[in-house]
C-alpha cells in the first residue's frame, strides 16, 4: 500500500501538504458523514478513511516516514508497504472468501469486521530480530552503553594510576613485599 498515493501526494511532500491532504480526505470519507449511506458505500468510505488515517500517521512522523520510505523502496512496490512490518493495519480477505457464497448476514460482534467481508485488523508481525534491533538502536540503550563504557574506562585509568603511584613511591618493591614489611613493623612496635 503506497501511502503517498492514498493521500494523493508525491514523495517529497511537506508536513503541511500531508496534513491538508489528510483533512480533505477525512472530510470526504469520514464514517459519520456516510452514516445514512447504503452499507457498501459506508464500508468503502470507512476503508478509505482508515487507509488515509494510517497513511497520515506514518507520513506526518519523521521517523516513521523515513522508515516507511526505506522499507517501501526495499520492498519494490505497493504490495509490500509499511503495514507488512507490523506498524499499521492489514486487510484480511480470508473472511470474504469464506463468506462469498453465502448471503450477507448481520455484522459480527467484532469491531474490526464489516458486513462487506473484509476484516481490518492491527498487524502484529514484528520479528524478534526487529525487536532486538529496535532495542539496540534505542536512545536509552545507547546512553546506558556509553555510561557503562565511561565507567569501565574510568576504572581502568584509576587502576593504571594506582599502579603508577605505587611504583613511584616504592621502587623495586612489590605489593606483597611492602605488606610483609608493614607486618614486621607492627610486630616490632607491639613487642616494645
Amino acid at each position: 500500500m503506497d501511502y503517498y498515493k492514498i493521500l494523493g501526494l508525491n514523495r517529497n511532500a511537506t508536513k503541511e501538504e500531508i496534513k491538508e491532504s489528510f483533512r480533505n480526505i477525512a472530510k470526504k470519507f469520514h464514517p459519520d458523514k456516510h452514516s445514512a449511506s447504503p452499507q457498501s458505500v459506508k464500508d468503502g468510505a470507512t476503508l478509505k478513511f482508515k487507509q488515509a488515517s494510517e497513511a497520515y500517521e506514518v507520513l506526518v512522523d519523521d521517523r516513521k516516514r523515513a522508515d516507511y520510505n526505506i522499507r517501501f523502496n526495499q520492498g519494490g512496490g505497493s504490495g509490500s508497504g509499511y503495514g507488512n512490518y507490523g506498524y499499521g493495519y492489514t486487510y484480511d480477505n480470508r473472511r470474504r472468501n469464506n463468506n462469498s457464497s453465502s448471503s450477507s448476514s448481520s455484522s459480527s460482534s467484532s469491531s474490526s469486521s464489516s458486513s462487506s467481508g473484509y476484516e481490518y485488523r492491527k498487524t502484529t508481525s514484528v520479528t524478534r530480530f526487529q525487536l532486538f534491533m529496535g532495542y539496540i538502536n534505542s536512545r536509552a540503550f545507547l546512553l546506558n552503553l556509553a555510561f557503562a563504557g565511561a565507567i569501565l574506562s574510568g576504572l581502568a585509568v584509576v587502576e593504571m594510576g594506582r599502579d603508577a603511584i605505587w611504583k613511584m613511591h616504592n621502587p623495586g618493591k612489590s605489593f606483597e613485599e611492602a605488606m610483609e614489611s608493614v607486618q614486621k613493623t607492627k610486630s616490632v612496635k607491639e613487642k616494645e
